[in-house]
Order: C-alpha cells, then sequence, then structure tokens
C-alpha cells in the first residue's frame, strides 16, 4: 500500500505535460527577435553616418537598444527588479547546467553554457527593452503581449502537472510560483504604462519629462554637504541605531536592487532543490537501512557487525534530523548577507565619495579601469552564485557543527553516559582555562615588572621601555620551551579559526578572506572593488550636480543668445553683419582682459599696431 503522498509521487512520475520549457524557451527568440525589431525602428539615432555608408539608406532609424543602464539608473528600479526575478528560473537551469542542446565534448561546455546565457539573454530581452523604451504606447502593448504569452505557457505548465517525485503535492507550484508572481506583476506594469501613455497620447495628462541628469537624492546629499552641521542630531530609534538608519539622500541603483531580487528568488529555487536532492537521498537511505536490520534480525543482534551496524544506524538518522534541522539557520544566515551587502555598499559608496580610500588594501587605490569595467559586468552574476554556493557551504559547516554537538552533548545523555560526558567536558574547559590563566599572567608580569613607569599621569598605558633587564631576560628563557608547545596549539587554533571564518564568509563578496597582501586573488573582492569605482566615477553627487550646472548653464546661454539674436533679426533699424559683431565682440573681450592683447599673433601692418596701441591706452585707463 502507498501512502497518498508516495501515490502522487508515483503518478507524476509519468506526468508530460504538453508545453516543454526548454523547446519554448528556444521559440520564444522569435517575438523576442520581432519585438527587438519594432522597438529599434522606432529608435532614433543621435549621430548619423555619413552618406556614402550603407546604413544611410536607414535613415536615423534603427538605433540600439538599451535594455537597462547597469550604472546611472534610479527610477523604475523595482520593476527592473521584478523583471530579473522572472528570470530566475532560466537562471537556476542554467546554474545546474541542465542546459544541453548540444553534445559537445567536456572542454567545450564553457562554450555551451554562454551560448545557453546569451539565449537566455536574448529571450527575456524584451521585458527590459519594453520598460526602458521612450515609446511608452508601443513598448507597452508589446511588453503585455510578451509577459501574457510567458504567463499562460507557465499557468499551463504548472496545471497540467502539479505535483512531482521528489516534494509530492504542488511541487511544480513550489519552483514556479516566485516567477509567476513576477510575471504578474509585469503584466500590471505594462497595462498600468498603456494607460497613462495613451493618457497622454490624448492630451489629457502632460508627456512625461525627459529623465534628469540630477537625481533628486543626489541634489539632497549636495544640499547636505553645503549645508552647516547642526548642533543637535534627530533621536534615532533601536532599528536605526543596531539595524538599519535609512537615508533620504541615498538609492541603491537599479542594478543592485535586481541581483538582490533575483539572489533572493534563486537561494529560495536552490533551498528547495535542495531539499529535493536530500528527500532522494533519505530515501535510499531508508532502503539501506532497511537491509541493514533485516541483516540485525537475521544474526538474532548476536552478529560480530551488529555494534557497527546499530552505530551506522544512528548516524545515520542523526545526519537526517541535523540535516533538516540546520535548513532554517544556514537561510537566514544567508538572507542576513543580501541585506548586509545592502548596507555595506552603501558604506562604502559614501566613504568613496568623501575620499576615504582607508577601508581598501592598498592594492586597490588605484584599479585598473578596464578591470573595473569587466567587475561591474561580472558583479551580479557573481554575487549570486556566491549566495548559492555560500548557502551550501554554510549549510555543511553548520550540520558538522550540529554533528558535533549531537554526539558530544546530547547523545550520551540518550545513552545514559551524561556524568561521564560532563566529567570529560569540565576536564576540557579546565585545561582551556588553565592554558589561557598563563597566558594572562604572563601579561600581568610583563606589564608589573619589565616596562618602566608612566611618563606622566594622564598616560593610559606604560612606555616600551624595558625595565629590570636581567629577570626579563631569565623570564624569557624558562619560557622558551613552554611556549614551543604552546605555540602549537595555537597554530591549530590559528588554522581552526580561519577555517571557520573562510567558510562563515564566503558568501560575503563585499569582504575578502584572504590574507593581507593576497587579496588580488580573491576574485569575487576584485569584481566588488572594481564595481564600487565605477559607480563611484560615474554617479558621485558632486559630480554629476557639477555637470549639471555646466550643461544647465549652457542650454540657458544659447537659449539667451537665440533670442537675442531673434530680437536683432526681427528689430526694424539697421541688420548687422555677423563680422561686425564679431569685432565688436573681440574689443569688449581684449578691454576687459588686457593679458590676451600681447597674447595675440601680429599682423603686418601699420593699422594693426596702432589698433594694438588704442587696446592698450584704453585698458590703461
Amino acid at each position: 500500500m502507498f501512502t497518498a503522498n508516495a501515490r502522487t509521487r508515483q503518478l507524476n512520475g509519468t506526468c508530460t505535460s504538453s508545453v516543454d520549457m526548454e523547446l519554448f524557451l528556444h521559440y520564444s527568440l522569435i517575438p523576442s527577435l520581432f519585438i527587438i525589431l519594432v522597438l529599434s525602428l522606432l529608435q532614433r539615432r543621435e549621430h548619423c553616418r555619413q552618406t556614402d555608408d550603407t546604413s544611410y539608406l536607414l535613415g536615423n532609424h534603427f538605433g540600439i537598444i538599451v535594455p537597462l543602464d547597469f550604472v546611472g539608473t534610479f527610477s523604475n528600479r523595482w520593476s527592473y527588479g521584478i523583471a530579473f526575478g522572472a528570470t530566475a528560473n532560466k537562471i537556476m537551469f542554467l546554474f545546474s547546467e541542465g542546459y544541453q542542446p548540444l553534445q559537445v565534448p567536456q572542454w567545450a561546455q564553457a562554450f555551451v553554457l554562454l551560448i545557453g546565457g546569451f539565449e537566455v539573454g536574448l529571450s527575456f530581452f524584451p521585458f527590459f527593452a519594453c520598460l526602458s523604451s521612450e515609446f511608452r504606447l508601443t513598448s507597452s502593448i508589446l511588453g503585455f503581449c510578451y509577459s501574457l504569452l510567458w504567463f499562460v505557457v507557465t499557468v499551463l505548465q504548472i496545471s497540467e502537472c502539479p505535483h512531482g517525485q521528489f516534494v509530492g503535492r504542488y511541487e511544480t507550484l513550489l519552483f514556479y510560483w516566485p516567477s509567476l508572481l513576477c510575471l504578474a506583476f509585469l503584466l500590471g506594469r505594462f497595462l498600468h504604462m498603456f494607460v497613462k501613455a495613451l493618457k497622454a497620447h490624448l492630451g489629457w495628462e502632460p508627456h512625461a519629462e525627459e529623465k534628469p541628469l540630477l537625481e533628486a537624492h543626489q541634489a539632497e546629499h549636495v544640499k547636505q554637504l553645503l549645508r552647516k552641521a547642526c548642533p543637535r542630531e534627530r533621536k534615532k530609534s533601536w532599528f536605526q541605531t543596531r539595524v538599519y538608519d535609512w537615508d533620504p539622500c541615498f538609492q541603491f541603483p537599479s542594478r543592485m536592487v535586481g541581483t538582490i531580487v533575483l539572489a533572493f528568488i534563486c537561494l529560495y529555487l536552490f533551498i528547495i532543490i535542495e531539499f529535493c536532492m536530500f528527500v532522494f537521498v533519505r530515501d535510499k537511505l531508508d532502503v539501506f537501512e532497511g537491509k541493514l536490520e533485516s541483516y540485525v534480525a537475521l544474526m538474532n543482534e548476536t552478529g560480530t557487525l551488529t555494534p557497527v551496524i546499530l552505530q551506522v544506524k544512528e548516524l545515520i538518522s542523526v545526519s537526517k534530523g541535523v540535516w533538516v534541522a540546520t535548513i532554517l539557520p544556514a537561510s537566514l544566515t544567508s538572507v542576513s548577507y543580501l541585506f548586509h551587502i545592502l548596507a555595506c555598499y552603501r558604506k562604502h559608496m559614501k566613504r568613496l565619495w568623501a575620499g576615504n580610500k582607508h577601508f581598501l588594501p592598498l592594492r586597490f587605490h588605484n584599479p585598473s579601469p578596464s578591470e573595473s569595467v569587466v567587475a561591474i559586468a561580472r558583479y551580479s552574476g557573481w554575487q549570486i552564485a556566491y549566495i548559492l554556493w555560500g548557502y551550501l557551504i554554510i549549510h555543511v559547516m553548520q550540520s558538522l557543527c550540529g554533528l558535533m554537538i549531537m554526539y558530544g552533548l546530547v547523545l550520551p545523555v540518550t545513552h545514559h553516559r551524561g556524568l561521564e560526558m560532563l566529567r570529560r567536558l569540565g576536564l576540557g574547559i579546565l585545561t582551556i582555562s588553565i592554558i589561557l590563566g598563563l597566558m594572562i599572567l604572563q601579561m600581568w608580569i610583563a606589564a608589573s615588572f619589565f616596562l618602566q613607569p608612566k611618563l606622566g599621569p594622564g598616560d593610559k598605558q606604560k612606555p616600551l621601555a624595558l625595565n629590570n633587564r636581567k629577570a626579563f631576560h631569565n623570564f624569557n628563557y624558562f619560557l622558551f620551551f613552554y611556549n614551543v608547545l604552546l605555540g602549537l596549539g595555537a597554530c591549530l587554533s590559528r588554522l581552526l579559526i580561519s577555517c571557520i571564518l573562510g567558510t562563515w564568509l564566503i558568501a560575503r563578496i563585499d569582504r575578502t578572506i584572504m590574507q593581507s597582501g593576497y587579496e588580488g586573488a580573491d576574485m569575487g573582492f576584485s569584481a566588488w572593488i572594481g564595481m564600487l569605482y565605477v559607480d563611484h566615477y560615474h554617479t558621485n553627487p558632486v559630480l554629476v550636480s557639477f555637470c549639471h550646472i555646466l550643461i544647465t548653464g549652457h542650454r540657458e546661454r544659447k537659449l539667451q543668445k537665440a533670442i537675442k539674436y531673434w530680437c536683432l533679426d526681427q528689430s526694424a533699424g539697421p541688420r548687422i553683419s555677423a563680422r561686425s559683431r564679431t569685432r565688436w565682440r573681440l574689443l569688449q573681450t581684449l578691454i576687459n582682459n588686457p593679458r590676451l592683447i600681447m597674447l595675440r599673433k601680429s599682423k603686418s601692418g601699420h593699422g594693426s599696431q596702432e589698433f594694438t596701441q588704442i587696446l592698450l591706452t584704453c585698458s590703461e585707463s
């Protein structure tokens, strides 16, 4: 007799859906290319080629479509993040290396995965292109239709085969509901864009303004720098002091929001896949345990291997329980890393804006520009991969710690050996306490007898000047042999702490796990630093504000000049030639800047010398 869950697994083992998602991914390139072609046709090229170029026949159409500005986009951030979330299932499909459209040798797998990445990117390109297109009416219609196509296919995939072979009931829904939710959000977003664009087209609402160079939060940051510091700071809550303090003058770019959203969904899918693998392995272990029980029953519990078999069964049972129990703490650790990465990004960016590079290793103070450009392309993908692998490594490490706790503390109590366990634990604590006490005693002796007194009453520490040198040399001699043995334990503790910190912080791409001087070998940390520098050079509020002032001033001067020329052309008086106007302005410039007179190129002729002499006389007067 099968249980309900087992019957569900058996039933869905032969379930075949009418929609092959991998095949649909290939066919989705057709509407994707059509949408890209339409948007490219509408996009105007800013710089046309020469007339002898063949592209001149296309006019200024077929401009380059930009799916997302990975550097300076601060608006519409969550829509881009949700669009990234819709790609999570395909990202995990590539991450598991399940994309095998071609049978190639092992050495060519990298090229196949590269092709797969390009195909997934091209398939989901219309989502981003329609969100960022200037032609709102057309792009909203195309984006809605393409999102509806993916939504219908995903719902069809879930409805036809809702159950699975590992989790059982609604396994397919567990895998696809995040993407389904993201697609539903995109449908609503494109519908909202269509309504707003239609109102603007009919004249019911004003057209959307051009994207400003200077964002509002960047302007507020510059104003805050120019504003005098307040004598009293506002009172912060416990959450703002201990967890996170919201800064209205700082916004995360769309790249960071999309990376975090996609990392959350991929982490969820990775945990589900890991649990499915655990169910598969657990079923195999249950079969193996059944065979062991059959052997023990056959030998009437008198066989020579019976104690070993019982220990193996206990190890399997404890391992399964510990693995399930550590899923939640490992997941919470990875989720906390995602939030902490955002906090570190803001902290590091503010330090770079202030010109502070002391938190960076010395070799990263002036990184290579080419490496930084490549780093910002690598960062998002590497951050997600580091989070996924980091979760698995942290889960394994926490499981090993759980096994140590179970075999060190829990199992001895259940086996009625609690007193023996307490005795061993007490001996271990006493040994470590004595070793630490001797180390503290050495510090106290050194501070009390081998250092000269303080130079002043306000000094916190004694100066590094030896006292009682003969006693100090005897102290060093007799402790030399003991410190050799103590150094062995210190070396092992260093190795243990390095392993624990390295595995615990493997997902933290914002912090290197290499020793000082070897940070360049940490490729993840190098990608983080390069990404910071690109954002620092292109989104620094002070720099963007300066460029905004220059561009705005240039536009205003051009507008004033055009208005003045128009008034001159429309006046009833005599028209002034452009050459006369230029000479008059030259005269004004030279009178106001006398030093420029001597730097002018001299012309042969008596009139030119008289003109220069007149200018010098005017400037002196």
